[in-house]
């Protein structure tokens, strides 16, 4: 016998914009859990991006530089204002914080080896910094995170810079988490922790509340390296114009800025989608503090949080950043979410291409587990030659457009070059809406 489901016509059916399936799922599990979701990867919300700007090429008022007679450089230097040895890259994207921990060893060493075989830096992540990651990486940058977990002075003094983390994008004002299954012998050494015992890292530093005690860190750091090491502080993108300010009058060298495009190993997914502003206006906030402090390209910018492709990297550029910075994006590069694990992602609930729960620690790959055997898989060679293989390719789209824009350095690049597809694009990023000279907010067009 029918029932009026089975008689309904399905093409009537209308599903909610505010309570769609994905919301009554989460509703669903919260109320059978009783607890809020925790994942890694970032935001999945659709938010204005680079992908949004596009570049003005050069024809007759532009003239464009040839591709295979004309030098177009990237090179950078971090750590001009202060440091005695500031950081010299021959290119403008460097390896983002990813502790041990979160990731596997060989995870690590791969990092390394990529970013040291185009000659650019990779940096550890909380936890501190392990043999495999120091011995191949060239250029490494030690993390001091409010957590302190491995935090070593002898190991401080081996890099070649210091972050100081203050916020990431994915959770500007909360701590990272580990969950037990994560925390290996190894991992519980190096962090004085239990073994297999959920952790959450401090949400603020222990040792300071505010700029005026964020100086004096500074100066403690300096006294340590002997004035020898850039300082960069980094921010999750949130209160960016006067938290940018601060970092500057604090003595910062290098100021990273992570959008909340960013990625994470785990944390609540209320805070990875809710909290934070998006990467593309943080640039421009960014930028402005710097200028209204006459501190533009004399403390350096990095901007990290969604970068994925040669574009992003210009386009960031353009808008005034001296290099950027990629987390997840190097990760897939090295083999994380490949359509050859698709069956074993199956197995623990996920799909090639969305495999997000990076804090589960069963990662087939080999990347985000300290599981011995999945780890094992991991060939940190292979990892290596596709990391530098990934950072040439973003480096060469970025001389590409920079050509095309007539620019014989891609820190030439300059907003003048972009024009934005969406309202909300062209008044973030402050360039005029496409085939107009309207740029949304200001007072009159450009």
């Amino acid at each position: 016998m029918a029932t009026p489901l089975d008689s309904h016509d399905p093409w009537s059916l209308r599903e909610s914009y505010l309570f769609d399936r994905a919301i009554i799922a989460e509703i669903q599990r919260a109320a059978r859990e009783g607890i809020y979701d925790i994942r890694g990867f970032g935001a999945k919300r659709h938010l204005p991006h680079f992908d949004d700007l596009l570049f003005l090429g050069a024809s007759i008022s532009r003239y464009p530089l040839e591709g295979y007679r004309e030098r177009c450089a990237t090179d950078v230097t971090l750590g001009t204002r202060f440091a005695r040895k500031p950081l010299e890259l021959k290119i403008p994207v460097t390896i983002a914080g990813m502790s041990f921990g979160a990731l596997s060893a060989p995870a690590k060493e791969a990092l390394g080896r990529g970013a040291s075989e185009v000659g650019t830096s990779t940096t550890t992540g909380d936890g501190g910094m392990t043999p495999e990651e120091r011995e191949h990486s060239t250029l490494l940058v030690y993390q001091l995170l409010p957590s302190r977990y491995g935090m070593n002075p002898d190991d401080l003094r081996q890099a070649a810079a210091i972050e100081v983390v203050v916020g990431q994008g994915a959770k500007p004002g909360g701590g990272g988490m580990l969950l037990g299954h994560k925390i290996s012998d190894r991992v519980a050494a190096m962090r004085d922790l239990p073994k297999g015992i959920d952790q959450r890292s401090a949400s603020r530093h222990p040792d300071w509340t505010g700029p005026d005690d964020l100086e004096i860190k500074i100066g403690e750091l300096r006294e340590i390296t002997d004035w020898q090491k850039p300082i960069f502080v980094k921010v999750g993108a949130t209160r960016t114009y006067y938290d940018v300010g601060l970092a500057v009058k604090a003595g910062a060298d290098v100021i990273v800025v992570d959008g909340m495009l960013g990625g994470t190993a785990a944390t609540q997914d209320v805070f990875i989608e809710h909290v934070g502003i998006p990467t593309l206006p943080a640039v421009r906030l960014a930028v402005d503090a710097l200028l209204e402090l006459d501190m533009h390209r004399k403390v350096q910018l990095i901007v990290s949080g969604g970068i994925r492709t040669g574009a992003d990297v210009a386009k960031a550029l353009a808008l005034g950043a001296d290099a950027v910075s990629i987390g997840t994006a190097a990760l897939i590069a090295m083999g994380d979410n490949s359509p050859e694990h698709d069956e074993e992602y199956r197995k623990i609930g996920s799909s090639a291409g969305f495999y997000d729960d990076w804090q589960a620690g069963r990662d087939p790959a080999g990347i985000s587990t300290q599981d011995y055997e999945l780890a094992a898989r991991f060939d940190p060679e292979l990892g290596g030659r596709r990391i530098a293989n990934y950072l040439r390719v973003l480096t060469l789209e970025a001389q590409t457009l920079a050509r095309a824009c007539g620019k014989s350095h891609v820190h030439n690049l300059e907003p003048e070059d972009l024009v934005a597809l969406t309202v909300e694009a062209a008044a973030m990023a402050r360039v005029p809406l496409a085939g107009t000279s309207w740029i949304p907010g200001s007072n009159g067009a450009r």
